[in-house]
């Protein structure tokens, strides 16, 4: 073998394993002491849209004038934010202050993505076994208990029947007009 042959094979091998690398970017997410509901929402759901991209974020609270005397009150926004990653992500390092700032990163949990990923594929098999398999002139599904092939199956649900459901109707409709009474 030739030594340019060796060179131009090693290169293609690093260029491969280069590409097949897993680029773990970290995001930042800053939020303020007196961030308002429908923001902290908005910035909680781009937090889990990256965590669920698989990148780690870094999640900033900035604390201006007297605010840097009290860092419990970022604290508790750092508390609720792991709070509502909890199935996504995880805390790598606790809530610290860094100067003005307090710190906290959160990596994605692979434990939970994978187990995301398994119910995912356990519902795409539900869904070709209900998916109805070209069967007869007549369009239906053959049945596989052996009934007459222009008989349609009939499947009940253990647990439900027709007066079920129709009590279950008149309980919705009950609390309502319960709860219309009581305004007027």
């Amino acid at each position: 073998m030739d030594y340019g042959k060796f060179k131009f094979d090693a290169a293609q091998r690093a260029k491969e394993s280069r590409r097949k690398a897993v680029h773990v970017g970290i995001k930042e997410m800053k939020y303020r002491p007196k961030i308002g509901p429908g923001d902290f929402d908005t910035k909680t759901r781009q937090v889990a849209k990256f965590l669920e991209e698989g990148h780690k974020v870094k999640i900033t609270i900035m604390f201006r004038g007297r605010e840097v005397y009290h860092p419990e009150l970022g604290k508790k926004i750092l508390d609720r934010i792991a709070e509502q990653m909890d199935g996504l992500g995880k805390s790598e390092t606790v809530p610290r202050l860094d100067g003005r700032n307090m710190v906290m990163v959160l990596a994605p949990d692979k434990r939970a993505k994978q187990s995301s990923g398994a119910k995912s594929g356990n519902e795409r098999e539900a869904q070709g076994a209900s998916t109805p398999a070209a069967g007869g002139s007549n369009g239906a599904a053959p049945s596989g208990d052996g009934s007459a092939p222009g008989e349609e199956a009939v499947t009940e649900v253990p647990g439900t029947s027709p007066a079920t459901e129709t009590e279950t109707e008149t309980e919705t409709v009950t609390p309502v007009a319960a709860a219309s009474e009581g305004e007027a």
